[in-house]
């Protein structure tokens, strides 16, 4: 059986989740995700934030979100891990799974709650997750950046060294939040993105791009002739 993971510093319970997110259901998510048998080639970490200040857009991002997965799915031979934060010092990860839609399903259950980012925690887990075997690449959507950012930029740049390429997709028009996000992508070697109103196809094939990255790595990104592949292969050698 599968198990959800808290990969926060704290020994306390999170506080009890919503309707629409209960540990109950996302317990039962995970259980269905866990029957899969874990992919031998390729990791992606897919994180985002589900602070209270993304719940205007969240229904229309979750839309975006799903499809990315959908994305995921398609491009196969792909192990995925999903990360998100919320709450008082609530951050949970699932185990690796091969079949994306059991995380997609997951995410489509999770409820926005107010709290600080925290980004810091995604990099020390996806830090601690490439030691463990080797993460090809971190995805992260979210809309801000609560924390001190010369260290998160010191975090990303050791992900770099060790080769796991950082790709930031913006929730908003944050100058400050986007200046933070292009930096740690550029620490990596990974790209930034904008969401936008009407991006969910182009940002599926963005995705689906970097699991073709996270699969075969930049010879796979420019043997493709397809859209996607061609712009995460521009933004990546900028």
């Amino acid at each position: 059986m599968m198990k959800k993971k808290q990969i926060t510093a704290t020994d306390k319970k999170p506080p009890s989740l919503q309707k629409k997110s209960s540990s109950h259901e996302i317990g039962a998510f995970l259980k269905a995700a866990g029957e899969a048998t874990v992919a031998q080639k390729g990791r992606l970490i897919f994180s985002l934030d589900a602070t209270m200040s993304r719940q205007p857009t969240w229904d229309k991002a979750v839309t975006i979100q799903a499809s990315m997965f959908d994305a995921v799915g398609k491009a196969g031979g792909l192990s995925v891990q999903l990360v998100f934060f919320r709450g008082i010092n609530e951050c949970r990860a699932s185990k690796w799974v091969i079949h994306a839609a059991a995380l997609r399903d997951l995410m489509l259950g999770i409820q926005c709650l107010g709290g600080q980012t925290q980004i810091s925690k995604i990099l020390d887990h996806a830090n601690r997750e490439t030691t463990k075997a080797k993460v090809a690449a971190l995805v992260f959507i979210g809309d801000a950046i609560e924390e001190n950012i010369d260290l998160l930029c010191q975090k990303a740049g050791e992900l770099g060294i060790k080769g796991v390429r950082c790709f930031f997709f913006q929730d908003g028009y944050d100058v400050n939040v986007e200046k933070g996000f292009r930096e740690m992508t550029r620490l990596t070697g990974g790209a930034y993105f904008r969401l936008g109103p009407d991006s969910a196809k182009e940002l599926a094939e963005l995705l689906g791009a970097i699991a073709v990255y996270a699969r075969g790595g930049l010879k796979a990104l420019a043997n493709s002739d397809r859209r996607g592949e061609r712009l995460l292969l521009e933004q990546i050698s900028k």
